[in-house]
């Protein structure tokens, strides 16, 4: 077992639910091993300010249904620097904190991993990201939840576009992977889904809508990630309005709502799950490390490794999803 005492927890980057949850995991853990916890408020900015604050059971009393993150979250432009980096560890040092948790994603372990190289610093990795695109985890902290969001949207959507023979275009989040518009366009039904792993021909786009129409399929639901090459929601209605401009058609981007609202049952047991297992991962002297979830266990995953993997999508379950939304 390591000589661990007292660490430290943030959370960077985007929110996302079920971070508090993964806190209070955290917390209490190290309470049940007589380890002192402290949270470092808005992420490495925190570290560098010296912002930090000694957490007790009391402090995590009632958070696990909360969406956001009680430590707030920020992006340290500082701390993408030797200086800012040097700062932040000498903050630790005069802390006298052992062992850091950081709670984020892609930047976040980036960030973390230069801590690792430049002062051999143990630190944890907890995916806590929306996106779900971290290799080495079948699935990371507030994904589950923001599918949910997405799919209540998008059935309340569907009742107008039926109402008024239209067809919606509806932009989710997934600048750079599509997760969020596979799962959310399989729950909802959606007549496609486009992502940025797969190249999106507006000309087939066309003939599916043609398509439904021949079948009296008088509305539709388009999802749209972010990063798809064919642009957003409004880039892809615009093009497809050029080819098959007698559909009506509207636009609705989602948005921030989808990082918030209480998180899911799920999110709430995979957050205070991993919390456990990070605690659990530095007493065993684990260090430069990610804590996921692979069937359904916990799965330990080199920081760098989680960071430049690219975690693929299920290319089988687009056609799929096209199949049971257009026979």
């Amino acid at each position: 077992m390591s000589e661990i005492k007292k660490i430290g927890v943030l959370t960077s980057g985007g929110d996302a639910p079920g971070m508090n949850a993964c806190i209070r995991g955290v917390v209490r853990t190290a309470l049940y091993h007589n380890l002192e916890v402290y949270g470092i408020k808005s992420g490495y900015n925190g570290l560098i300010q010296n912002d930090f604050v000694k957490l007790e059971s009391t402090d995590v009393h009632n958070i696990v249904q909360l969406g956001g993150t009680i430590l707030k979250t920020a992006r340290s432009k500082e701390f993408m620097t030797p200086e800012g980096r040097e700062k932040a560890y000498q903050n630790l040092r005069e802390q006298g904190i052992d062992g850091l948790i950081v709670i984020g994603g892609n930047g976040t372990f980036t960030g973390a991993s230069a801590m690792l190289r430049e002062f051999d610093l143990p630190v944890i990795g907890v995916p806590g990201t929306i996106d779900n695109d971290l290799f080495g985890t079948d699935m990371t902290i507030g994904f589950d939840t923001a599918v949910n969001t997405v799919v209540e949207a998008v059935d309340k959507i569907r009742d107008t576009a039926d109402s008024h023979n239209r067809i919606f275009f509806i932009e989710v989040m997934g600048r750079d992977a599509g997760f969020i518009a596979l799962r959310s366009g399989i729950a909802a039904g959606a007549t496609d889904i486009l992502v940025p792993e797969t190249v999106t021909y507006i000309d087939e786009l066309v003939e599916i809508l043609e398509k439904g129409f021949l079948k009296n399929r008088k509305s539709g639901i388009v999802i749209v990630a972010e990063g798809d090459d064919a642009g957003g929601a409004f880039d892809v209605a615009n093009k497809v309005k050029e080819k098959y401009n007698h559909i009506d058609t509207r636009v609705t981007v989602l948005g921030h709502i989808q990082r918030g609202g209480t998180p899911s049952s799920y999110d709430r047991i995979l957050g205070g799950s991993l919390g456990y297992g990070a605690v659990n991962a530095l007493l065993e002297g684990r260090k430069g490390e990610m804590v996921g979830v692979k069937n359904n266990n916990l799965n330990y995953t080199p920081l760098e490794k989680a960071i430049k993997h690219h975690k693929n999508i299920r290319t089988d379950l687009l056609k799929m999803a096209r199949i049971l939304s257009n026979y």
